[in-house]
């Protein structure tokens, strides 16, 4: 479909798009078009109130009896139960607690326990680094009864072996937001006798997954991106239902006790994936998330795909049409079956040109070396927002506004 020639043929999107009532529920500042969701997704209208009410009420009302007669105890599971549809399981498959970091950790160590006589840990190279990291120190911890191994995309699925005990992958690459196959992926784990474990950070709210219909072992996702919890909302984590039995976690905290109030000293491990929790909920962020996620109660997440799917293909056909000669390459999949909620270009002079972005309202992000990285959360970037990023980009780069000194100063976040 050729890209729209005008503003006004974009507003008509809009206002026959089935979600744009969305958009009103978020707290968006005005002269800002937010494509960094995929970073960090902006708060609900609703969030700083339901928030304040725990501070000023519950938490200053209650005290500690807030425990109880406000229900925090039981809150890591309601909001659990919340995330459960928006990755295709069941409620009491999903925890919530800790970060991104801490639950790969677990879960990679419950993986390599799972599969004794198995020492390696393999990833693609291109995963997000993080998830190498935490795989790199377990693997210190380990010795011998792990090693990380580390290959190119293009020979992922050939690197499984029969000393392979889990395969970790990000659903969507951070970078390029290209999507993986997660059901041939965990297929071809499955054939080698390996664990599959999934990293929906990049994929949780605006790309559907059903890690049940897949038969994923594992997963972990953020709170704060596309799910709009707030930085450094709690993670969560799945194990699949056939797992629960065997489930050790390294991590015992008083939290994934069986009893924790019974304080007995001796650690005995609750039932399913309740051991994932081990340390005490943090009430005030788990609100904040909980607030947003009633969000998604009411929407279909197959519909946001689709809205997703038109917005980064408008942003593609529109950079193409008016950029051509601008230095840009796609760095992101044409074909939207295999690209997530994001685009990226790439281009020699990327972190200058987002600065100058930036400084005019259009707020993306850069990732090394070169790469200019957008995001488009459907629940509440407009195809009108698209057109004008657009119109913004080919204005800095037609008078060359962005070669400023300022704008090559890097700060520590980037």
């Amino acid at each position: 479909m050729p890209a729209p020639d005008s503003r006004a043929a974009v507003l008509a999107l809009d206002a026959t798009d089935p979600t744009a009532s969305l958009r009103q529920r978020f707290a968006l500042p005005a002269g800002i078009i937010y494509l960094d969701g995929n970073s960090l997704g902006p708060p609900l209208a609703s969030t700083a109130d339901r928030v304040q009410r725990a501070v000023r009420t519950e938490w200053g009302g209650e005290l500690v009896r807030a425990w109880n007669s406000c229900g925090w105890i039981d809150l890591p599971a309601r909001v659990a139960a919340r995330i459960a549809p928006l990755i295709g399981a069941d409620g009491d498959e999903v925890a919530v607690a800790d970060s991104t970091s801490i639950n790969i950790f677990k879960l990679l160590a419950a993986a390599l326990a799972l599969r004794p006589d198995r020492p390696v840990i393999l990833s693609e190279e291109e995963n997000f680094p993080t998830d190498l990291y935490v795989a790199q120190g377990l693997a210190e911890l380990l010795g011998e009864r792990a090693h990380l191994q580390l290959v190119p995309r293009s020979k992922l699925l050939r690197s499984l072996g029969d000393q392979t005990a889990v395969l970790m992958l990000t659903h969507v690459d951070f970078r390029s937001g290209e999507l993986h196959d997660m059901s041939e992926i965990t297929r071809a784990a499955h054939d080698a006798g390996a664990m599959m474990l999934w990293d929906l950070a990049h994929s949780a709210g605006a790309v559907p997954v059903d890690l049940t219909a897949c038969a994923a072992d594992f997963a972990v996702g953020c709170g704060y991106k596309y799910l709009n919890g707030g930085p450094g909302a709690a993670s969560f984590a799945y194990v699949a239902r056939r797992h629960h039995e065997g489930l050790r976690t390294p991590l015992t905290g008083w939290m994934g006790h069986r009893d924790p109030f019974a304080f007995a000293t001796a650690y005995e491990g609750a039932q399913g994936c309740a051991p994932l929790q081990v340390g005490t909920p943090p009430i005030l962020s788990l609100i904040a998330l909980d607030e947003a996620l009633e969000l998604f109660s009411q929407t279909d997440v197959e519909v946001l795909r689709r809205k997703s799917v038109a917005l980064t293909g408008l942003f593609i056909d529109l950079v193409d049409h008016r950029l051509p000669d601008q230095g840009f390459t796609l760095a992101s999949p044409r074909d939207p079956a295999r690209r997530g909620s994001q685009v990226s270009l790439s281009h020699p002079e990327a972190f200058a040109v987002m600065q100058a972005l930036i400084a005019r309202g259009v707020i993306g992000d850069f990732r090394s070396p070169d790469l200019l990285r957008f995001g488009f959360a459907p629940a509440y970037t407009r195809f009108t927002d698209v057109w004008d990023a657009v119109s913004v980009l080919e204005d800095i780069m037609n008078d060359r506004s962005w070669d400023r000194p300022e704008f090559r100063v890097r700060p520590r976040v980037t």
